[in-house]
């Protein structure tokens, strides 16, 4: 199965076409931490995090995890912690995975420079929600209730192609 990013606003999977957004600057091939870009490129999904004081677990056979109030993703181009998954530590820099707003209720990791790790090529990559599709500053958002139809319908062969 595979997901497209088409036109900057839509994704689409099987027969499923959904209004999104991407990055402020759109789309590029050679993204770059803080470019406000989305990468382009052909991706793994990795796990879905989602906040359980405020949304149920997702209906999904994609392996998810509670987001708790310590848990942040690395965006410190030179820590070896680099692109994944941290306790929150004041030295390191990162993205807040426990949020004030409603954007991380739920999210999906786009396997983007996650493998073997270049520094600054660009970090915390997600399909996350939106009420709103503003451009993002690299993530691909998508309304609640199209996130929970998707996430039900692509399993963990899934790949997502962004152009």
């Amino acid at each position: 199965m595979l997901i497209r990013i088409k036109n900057k606003d839509q994704l689409i999977v099987d027969d499923f076409i959904f209004k999104c957004s991407i990055g402020k600057n759109g789309a590029k091939r050679k993204k770059i931490e803080g470019d406000k870009s989305t990468p382009k490129g052909t991706f793994t999904l990795g796990k879905i995090y989602y906040r359980p004081d405020r949304v149920p677990k997702p209906e999904t056979t994609i392996l998810t995890k509670k987001i708790s109030k310590k848990m942040g993703w690395c965006i410190e181009s030179k820590d070896k912690k680099y692109n994944s998954e941290i306790k929150i530590n004041k030295k390191i820099k990162h993205e807040k995975m426990y949020r004030n707003d409603y954007k991380y209720d739920y999210l999906l990791v786009i396997n983007y420079n996650t493998k073997k790790k270049v520094p600054f090529k660009g970090s915390a990559i997600f399909i996350h929600l939106t009420n709103n599709y503003k451009p993002t500053i690299g993530c691909i958002a998508l309304k609640k209730k199209d996130f929970l139809i998707l996430v039900k319908i692509i399993n963990k062969k899934t790949k997502i192609k962004i152009f």
